[in-house]
């Protein structure tokens, strides 16, 4: 079911007409006999409100199945041509306003609003929300835009054997009279939020305590899941590390933390990775590793621990006026997180895995037709939807990163406190932070909004220089190159230039010998501090990745990074040079298959896990996009051949032998390399260290599957092994990935039109569509996808729509006809989000003809 589409102009009005004092909201989450509901709940809220204008009118937000009553004021309000669209009109406001709404509200099954759960292992109701953008009128009435902030008082009737967890702590739980089995939880009423960081999470959870303290006092800390996955909770790792980040944040935000408690709730079928609810924080359950996964995974999950945990500062105690200011919300987060990782906790080279993953991702956004500014025009709430992006949340940490460099940081934290000390409890701009900036720094900013927030692209860096008969530096300089796509805006930047060398006491390793940094600003900047310095064998002009940009290669780099990645030393810049090699592969200026055989030659030396994931995903796509047809079939063999021998000899039992075999699971393999993977899953061959666990069982399997090499009895019988609701998920993922006309065909059938099927289920089957080991079997869907895709995105919900027009874009039909389909889709009338992700699909397509005919040249 679709959510009216708030827009901008809508919520301005509302906001200078109104101010909203408080909600009080009472729920009944049971059946009337001390039962869970099935379908529906009972939803009372009543809210204080003052208008500007006295005799004016406006509107309430509700999506409901019925709305029962309304009452303004004491007059009751005919609800009785009740549309959700329009939620229910108030007329002649006084000047204070009391408004009681009843609705009948639905449950949902998309991770929308209410989400209701049942586990298939012990048959357990579990209830979360999720609100934003704006689905807090999916479970009460309100006044639902971010700038329309309020406190809350919430009383929630639920079974009693259920935990109950709201944004304040529980005032009190009592027996309801009459209704055995049942208790009414009323907590604490709340300091003043925004309508989507209202939050509700309740069933048979697992629970576990703890508290941090420190001189600004005690914070209560609670961790929750489901029952059946109590067994996997690290609970210890995860109190420590949000014990790390709440002593990093108070000392360096110099404003205690707001909320009183602090829960962190991990919830099934959750869409994101998590939602920053004041004091009540909703992760996905994934985070719950019930098998071994690398330390990455560990490193990835403490960020997402971090980021929300930034958010009750900035967003929640300081909340962002409409969503252009989204982008601020979400980058904060971002740097801040990593921030504290690499300050407060073990994973001191959190910056490198910013500059591997968040950075891709960025430029890989920026690059599409679609690429907005980092403060984008959001005209409306769908529009707020499709802009959870890479330029959204890293393209603007990165650019967060960079005004960092250039005020310096501590100029920056105390612009911050300086911030959140104006401005605690309200709402904000991004004018509001960069005034508190310049206070605390002393230097202008009014230039740099224009430069880095209102542009698009990216800006290239490289060096120019000459060397003399010593090796040593005669001249230095960088060349900077427009913005591209864009207008080809010139940027300020502060960079680190680095210098790196033989080391002089190690034989083979390059190590960093000089370091320099600068203001870059227009076409050419001097660096005399060079001059006279030796050349080393490679330079690196965004040494330390302070700025945004693209970092190309002088002739001599270039063939040190080829020839001796490996020997880098450190991981940051090694990590740096990995991805200019990517995205020189990306731009069809390196070989798809050279970029396959760097990988292969410079895998078995790079320290960070993390990093040896990502390339491995990066060869994968090399081999499947960006390289020629008629190379890949040997590419794929090349690859194969040295990952497997890679896990052979890799350290038994460590993160790299996991890392290794986990991509051989979704390669293009040989009939010998399935032999090795059924001999790992049915235990007739070993692998010394490697524990054949729940999910590594189903990836193997999911590999056979693909390949044919196994059916349905063996996804039946893991099933069976696995019946839970990961488990489920799996096999649905494997039924999709079965490599016949009658799967693929069924795969497709549910994933366009069964539109009751849960959200994390939906998703399990277009993830099992394409494999690239099936490209042939697959060439007749790119017709039928734009034949389909606008009917799901009328039919459905805008997050749930863009799974699948993401996920079922025909990104395996590589080839100028899929160009000409989406061209033709194109000159049709269609929704502005739903034509920008087609859009985005189709560069994806013409950006890999590229650099396919350049692979073959």
């Amino acid at each position: 079911m679709a959510a009216p589409n708030l827009t901008r102009d809508q919520a301005q009005q509302r906001a200078a007409l109104l101010e909203v004092e408080s909600y009080e909201v009472e729920l009944d989450l049971t059946d009337g006999v001390g039962q869970p509901g099935e379908t529906t709940f009972a939803s009372t809220a009543t809210i204080r409100f003052t208008s500007r204008e006295v005799g004016a009118r406006t509107f309430i937000d509700v999506v409901a199945e019925s709305v029962v009553s309304a009452e303004l004021n004491g007059v009751p309000i005919d609800v009785s041509g009740y549309r959700e669209d329009d939620g229910v009109e108030l007329v002649d406001l006084a000047e204070s306003n009391v408004l009681t709404v009843v609705a009948r509200c639905l449950y949902t099954n998309t991770g929308e609003g209410l989400h209701r759960f049942v586990d298939p292992v012990d048959k357990g109701v579990y209830l979360y929300s999720q609100f934003e953008t704006a689905d807090a009128k999916r479970m009460f009435a309100c006044f639902d835009q971010p700038d329309l902030k309020a406190t809350y008082a919430i009383t929630v009737t639920a079974p009693r054997s259920w935990k109950v967890i709201s944004n304040a702590a529980a005032a009190s739980i009592t027996d309801v009279d009459g209704v055995e089995g049942t208790a009414r939880h009323v907590f604490e009423t709340t300091k003043p939020i925004s309508t989507y960081l209202v939050a509700l999470v309740a069933g048979p959870y697992a629970e576990w305590r703890d508290e941090f303290s420190d001189e600004h006092g005690t914070i209560p800390l609670g961790i929750y899941c489901r029952a059946s996955l109590a067994e996997h909770m690290d609970a210890e790792r995860l109190f420590t590390e949000t014990k790390q980040g709440f002593a990093f944040f108070h000392d360096n935000f110099g404003v205690a933390y707001p909320f009183g408690k602090y829960d962190q709730c991990f919830v099934p079928e959750f869409n994101a990775g998590a939602m920053e609810n004041a004091g009540c924080v909703t992760f996905l359950e994934d985070y719950v590793f019930r098998s071994r996964v690398t330390r990455y995974a560990y490193e990835r999950r403490c960020e997402t621990v971090l980021h929300e945990m930034a958010h009750m500062w900035f967003g929640d105690l300081v909340t962002m006026r409409w969503w252009d200011d989204l982008w601020l919300n979400e980058s904060f987060a971002t740097w801040a997180s990593v921030l504290a990782q690499a300050s407060a906790t073990e994973y001191e080279h959190a910056w490198t895995s910013f500059a591997n993953i968040e950075k891709s991702w960025a430029y890989r956004q920026d690059q599409l037709p679609s690429t907005h500014p980092v403060a984008a025009d959001i005209p409306d709430v769908q529009a707020v939807e499709v802009n959870f992006d890479g330029i959204t949340y890293a393209k603007g940490a990165a650019v967060l990163k960079q005004l960092v460099a250039y005020v310096g940081l501590d100029n920056f934290l105390s612009g911050l406190r300086v911030y959140f000390g104006k401005h605690a409890w309200g709402n904000a701009t991004l004018a509001d932070l960069l005034a508190a900036l310049e206070e605390a720094s002393g230097r202008d900013l009014s230039w740099w909004s224009a430069q880095w927030l209102q542009t698009t692209g990216l800006t290239s860096l490289r060096a120019r220089f000459e060397v003399d008969a010593e090796g040593k530096f005669t001249e230095f300089a960088v060349l900077q190159g427009g913005a591209k796509p864009g207008k080809g805006e010139l940027r300020t930047h502060r960079v680190a230039i680095g210098v790196y060398d033989d080391a002089a006491d190690t034989v083979g390793k390059l190590v960093r010998t000089h370091r320099v940094e600068i203001d870059v600003d227009g076409e050419l900047t001097e660096v005399p501090e060079l001059v006279g310095i030796d050349a080393g064998k490679l330079v690196l002009v965004n040494d330390d990745d302070l700025t945004y940009c693209t970092m190309r290669l002088d002739p001599g780099s270039l063939t040190t990074l080829i020839d001796r990645i490996g020997d880098i030393t450190e991981p940051l810049p090694r990590t740096l040079c990995w991805s200019a090699a990517w995205e020189m592969t990306r731009e069809a200026e390196l070989k798809a298959r050279d970029f396959v055989t760097l990988v292969c030659h410079g895998l078995d030396a790079e320290t960070e896990v993390g990093v040896v994931q990502r390339l491995l995903l990066q060869a994968q796509t090399a081999l499947t996009s960006y390289a020629d047809p008629a190379f890949a079939p040997t590419g794929w063999q090349q690859f194969t051949d040295r990952v497997l021998e890679l896990a052979l000899a890799a350290q038994p039992g460590s993160d790299h032998q996991l890392a290794l075999v986990n991509s051989l699971t979704g390669a293009v393999l040989d009939e010998t390399k399935l032999g090795v993977l059924r001999g790992w899953l049915d235990g007739s061959a070993e692998l010394e260290g490697l524990v054949v666990d729940t999910d590594l069982r189903w990836r193997l399997l999911h590999a056979l599957v693909a390949h044919g090499a196994a059916g349905d009895d063996e996804i039946d019988a893991e099933l069976k092994r696995d019946s839970t609701a990961a488990g489920q998920r799996q096999a649905e993922r494997s039924r999709s990935l079965r490599p016949t006309e009658e799967g693929k065909a069924e795969a497709w059938r549910r994933a366009i039109h069964d539109d009751d099927l849960p959200n994390a289920i939906n998703e399990a089957i277009i993830g099992g569509f394409s494999h690239p080991a099936q490209r042939p079997l697959l060439r007749s869907y790119a017709p039928r996808y734009f034949a389909d895709v606008a009917g799901v995105w009328a039919r459905r919900s805008s997050e749930r729509a863009q799974s699948v027009a993401l996920g079922l874009f025909p990104a395996w039909a590589v080839h100028p006809d899929t160009v000409a389909s989406a061209d033709e889709w194109l000159t049709g009338e269609h929704p502005p989000a739903l034509r920008r992700l087609v859009s985005e699909g189709r560069a994806g397509i013409v950006r890999a003809l590229a650099a396919r005919e350049f692979d073959g040249s």
